[in-house]
């Protein structure tokens, strides 16, 4: 318990300083892709920034690892943790990086339990937006048959593609390039499920909820009939019962017929 507990405080110590560097990392990967006129001194800059951020989110899976009270049991539940970390070692792409560094981050912020569904997916949408257009633009922006070469045709080939409505004004032509439309498309129809469901639950637990108040007014309505019958009926039994006390003080009084005194 006191090592499940080291690790509940250190992921809650290091959730806003990983998402700070997660933006940090998100700027450096965008200015030599945007300023293609960036010289190599500001390229290796950024690429320097890129690598420090991913050694920061790799110490931070040795930390929890380290804190965790089952180790076998964290490495089995976070294996997707682990690849992201050896993912860029094994081949030290600067698109291999942006995909680990996005997936601890998710992985990060789906344990905290502020965050909803509808901020999820919404941050969801926009990062895949401006990282899928950077990562393409990057990659089609020197293709000789490309036609994706500014940010803002990648963003719109982002947009188009994220949607499945594919135009077809701009597609990838390099491998990688369609990798990550791949990427994108799958995403993209992932993201409107989980809106379609989301909506769909709303409405069926609001029906839900209507129903539920429909029969507990139907309930009371049948009770208080039942209830008022019951009066009714009550008041009929006192009724009856107030006649025949009635009737059988009128044939007990001296002054009735047949009660008076005989005559001698």
């Amino acid at each position: 318990m006191e090592e499940l507990s080291a690790q509940a405080r250190w992921e809650r110590f290091t959730e806003r300083p990983l998402l700070g560097l997660a933006v940090v990392f998100g700027v450096a990967y965008a200015v030599p892709i945007v300023d293609a006129s960036a010289g190599r001194f500001l390229t290796a800059v950024c690429t320097g920034v890129e690598w420090v951020v991913w050694g920061a989110f790799a110490l931070d899976y040795l930390v929890r690892l380290a804190l965790a009270p089952h180790r076998k049991t964290f490495v089995r539940r976070h294996w997707l943790d682990l690849c992201a970390v050896v993912l860029p070692l094994l081949q030290p792409l600067r698109l291999l990086r942006l995909v680990s560094t996005l997936l601890l981050v998710g992985r990060r912020a789906r344990m905290a339990p502020q965050i909803r569904l509808t901020t999820y997916v919404v941050g969801a949408v926009i990062g895949l937006l401006m990282f899928g257009s950077l990562a393409v633009l990057s990659v089609e922006r020197e293709s000789p048959h490309g036609n994706i070469r500014t940010l803002g045709d990648a963003v719109w080939w982002s947009f188009t593609t994220m949607t499945t409505v594919g135009y077809g004004d701009h597609a990838p032509t390099t491998g990688l390039g369609r990798m990550i439309a791949v990427g994108l498309m799958l995403s993209g129809i992932a993201l409107l499920g989980v809106v379609t469901a989301n909506i769909a639950a709303w409405f069926i637990s609001r029906f839900e909820k209507d129903d539920v108040e429909e029969r507990r007014q139907t309930e009371a309505i049948a009770a208080l009939a039942e209830e008022v019958r019951s009066l009714r009926a009550e008041v009929a039994r006192l009724t009856e019962a107030r006649r025949d006390a009635e009737s059988c003080a009128v044939g007990n009084s001296p002054s009735a017929p047949g009660n008076g005194p005989r005559a001698s």
